[in-house]
């Protein structure tokens, strides 16, 4: 299964069998992704701006105009806040000193225990002092089509950015896009098919990402079925790590079946959210999905539902869904046609566009539950994230 967040490792190295070497140890494992090689430690800095690595390795004895203790102590002295891993050999010592910008030594030969063990190390001592709370991915699923799953993204992604939490949408309904057919987006607008495969940089992805209404960036799914299948799974996955470094909050709109890129999505989001409705069809494989989602090993509170339309059980007792879903379902959000229909074919939230609805209301008060975001207050809280 894929990480849910990958560490972005930057490695400054000029010797090529080094950094061969490296990327051999890094291709055998998921949990951290090597998002380029630098040979100049003059171009580093730049370098940072465009990949916001975790963690950056650098070779002690980098030559060049900007040599690899000099590097190390302008990084120090710039205040990036990127911990700083320092390579070197047993004839080179060096030692740990957070004061100087060495905040890990690795020593070669070393193997990818070591190489992962420093990382890590490194990674998890700067997010435990680093006062900004950890992205929230939520992917937003359901069991069986016309449930209303990509309105209720949109919708929640708005009222998210309402309350002050800066948030991306991602189309995952690879296939059809169905937020980009939600949103009426323009034919030639760009999708994820526009990025680079190899190395992905705020800059890229900023020339690629929609501004959809209510200030949301939405990352759209391909323009035509046949283009689905050139999507691949870890360029999507270098794309949800690089986005989670950037947004607050992100928020993907699946697909509905339940392919392999589907899983991928699924196994990265910190909280699925699961819509469902009065429909013995949708409750049926809801309680499916329940047992896949057993069997694959999330956890009870990786999933949370949510029935829309809940005011219209046609003939079904809420009691059964209760029993089906073993538990009572977290949220809850009522039928308004009249306001969601309209503001739906415009392509415009419901939420900002009728506000004061009922329906509005029931899903802004969905995510500042799911956020722990207060809806009187815009910073954002971000409870329960990683």
């Amino acid at each position: 299964m894929a990480s849910g967040d990958q560490i972005r490792l930057l490695l400054v190295e000029d010797v090529p069998q080094v950094a061969q070497y490296v990327r051999g140890l890094l291709n055998a494992q998921n949990q951290v992704r090597l998002v380029d090689i630098v040979a100049d430690g003059t171009q580093v800095q730049a370098r940072i701006g465009e990949h916001r690595p975790d963690v950056i390795v650098v070779d002690a004895l980098l030559q060049g105009r900007l040599r690899g203790m000099q590097l190390v102590k302008q990084l120090h002295d710039a205040n990036t806040g990127v911990p700083v891993v320092v390579l070197t050999v047993p004839q080179n010592p060096v030692s740990v000193d957070p004061g100087k910008g060495i905040d890990e030594v690795l020593s070669m030969p070393f193997n990818g225990y070591d190489l992962m063990s420093r990382v890590t190390t490194v990674h998890k001592a700067a997010a435990a002092s680093n006062e900004k709370a950890p992205s929230r991915l939520i992917v937003v699923f359901a069991p069986k089509g016309g449930v209303g799953k990509s309105t209720i993204a949109f919708n929640l992604g708005a009222a998210a950015a309402g309350l002050g939490v800066k948030t991306a949408l991602v189309d995952g309904s690879i296939q059809f896009g169905d937020l980009r057919g939600l949103l009426r987006a323009p034919r030639d607008a760009p999708s994820m098919l526009d990025l680079p495969t190899d190395r992905i940089s705020e800059s890229d992805l900023a020339e690629v990402l929609w501004r959809g209404p209510a200030d949301v960036d939405i990352l759209l799914a391909p323009p035509r079925i046949e283009m689905a299948e050139m999507v691949l799974i870890r360029d999507l996955e270098k794309t949800l790590s690089l986005m989670r470094r950037l947004y607050d909050l992100v928020i993907v709109d699946t697909g509905v079946g339940l392919d392999e890129l589907t899983l991928a999505l699924l196994d990265q989001a910190d909280t699925i959210l699961e819509i469902v409705t009065y429909d013995a069809t949708t409750i049926r494989n809801t309680i499916a999905m329940a047992e896949t989602f057993q069997k694959i090993g999330y956890p009870p509170s990786k999933v949370q539902y949510l029935v829309n339309r809940s005011d219209a059980s046609a003939g079904i007792d809420p009691s059964d869904l209760r029993q089906a879903l073993g538990r009572d379902p977290e949220f809850r959000i009522r039928s308004e046609g009249q306001v969601v229909g309209p503001s739906s074919n415009q392509g415009a939230p419901f939420v900002t566009a009728e506000p004061n609805a009922g329906v509005s209301k029931d899903v802004v008060e969905v995510a500042t539950q799911l956020l722990g975001v207060g809806a009187g207050s815009r910073k954002p809280a971000l409870a329960g994230a990683r």
